[in-house]
């Protein structure tokens, strides 16, 4: 591998980097007495934490802007947008620590999409609306859902 993430500077690339040296390691017989693939599939496991934290946001910040853009109703609103603020804050420092999670945002977006829409249904049934009422594709793009100044507009008039 020529690229050598730093730890400091890019978690998740460090992390997965270090696991595959670990097994290059134990592949060319080395004989120092470690478990190098538990060892290997942990180190992996620590970037993947933070590939699951990226899904996660994103589930929620697509969940509140379904049900901003879809709901009629008026009481939830702000709490949804904070969640928005907040969660797009968390990604921002998410995506400072570990730069190379860049890449991987559209690969987790059919995941995060299909998270989102599915918990912003069991909220939006109380409002009368229900899957057929709910995009199938995702109407958000990657950029969208980071973007501080982006809010998608109410269907009913709201803000």
């Amino acid at each position: 591998m020529g690229f050598h993430a730093k730890h400091d500077e890019d978690f998740y690339a460090w992390a997965i980097e270090q696991a595959a040296r670990l097994r290059e390691a134990a592949a060319s017989g080395t004989n120092l007495p470690l478990d190098w693939e538990n060892l290997a599939e942990e180190i992996e496991s620590m970037g993947g934490r933070d590939r699951r934290e990226l899904l996660s946001r994103l589930i929620r910040v697509i969940e509140h802007l379904l049900k901003l853009e879809l709901s009629p109703a008026e009481g939830p609103r702000e709490g949804w947008k904070r969640s928005v603020r907040q969660q797009r804050l968390s990604l921002a420092r998410l995506l400072k620590d570990s730069p190379s999670l860049k890449a991987r945002l559209s690969e987790v977006l059919p995941d995060a999409w299909a998270g989102g829409r599915e918990e912003a249904l069991m909220g939006l049934e109380c409002d009368g609306l229900y899957e057929q009422d709910l995009p199938r594709d995702c109407p958000y793009d990657v950029g969208e859902l980071l973007d501080p100044a982006f809010w998608p507009a109410n269907g009913h008039g709201l803000t």
